[in-house]
């Protein structure tokens, strides 16, 4: 399956076709988190962690091959700051792959596409958008106003 380079999180239908999964369309009367829905999106979560996989492989050889390259001293700093803006795109790309094997547990649990805080279906446009998801759009919007009244 095709893989697109520099895996970002899937946010629009030009994305998720990019990585070989069409948008998915429910039946008429389909049952929420059916069985082929949880097969789509473990399918999608899956290609995707594959991406990143792949990105972190190519990172670290990357970086090898920089440590490789005699610098000189003015080059030194240039070279500091391209290793560290890698490793903490690693770093990132690490916390996603969790999160991306958390909601494949969840797939397995049954507990995929439900609120953790409310209970209700997160919705298959918005796990489409971001399939780690793991609060409904309600609660997800009340968290943010929290966080930033937190500040």
């Amino acid at each position: 399956m095709k893989t697109p380079q520099g895996s970002q999180e899937p946010t629009t239908t030009q994305t998720l076709l990019s990585y070989g999964v069409k948008p998915y369309e429910p039946k008429k009367d389909e049952e929420y988190m059916s069985k082929a829905q949880k097969e789509h999106f473990r399918k999608l979560l899956n290609i995707w962690k594959a991406a990143l996989l792949q990105g972190g492989d190519e990172t670290i050889h990357d970086l090898k091959e920089l440590a490789e390259v005699p610098a000189d001293v003015s080059d030194q700093a240039t070279l500091e700051e391209t290793f560290a803006l890698r490793l903490r795109a690693r770093d990132r790309e690490h916390k996603l792959i969790n999160k991306i094997d958390e909601s494949i547990r969840a797939i397995d649990s049954g507990d995929y596409g439900y609120c953790e805080e409310c209970g209700i279906e997160i919705g298959i446009r918005r796990l489409e958008a971001r399939p780690t998801a793991t609060l409904c759009i309600d609660c997800k919007t009340l968290a943010e106003v929290r966080e930033k009244q937190g500040r």
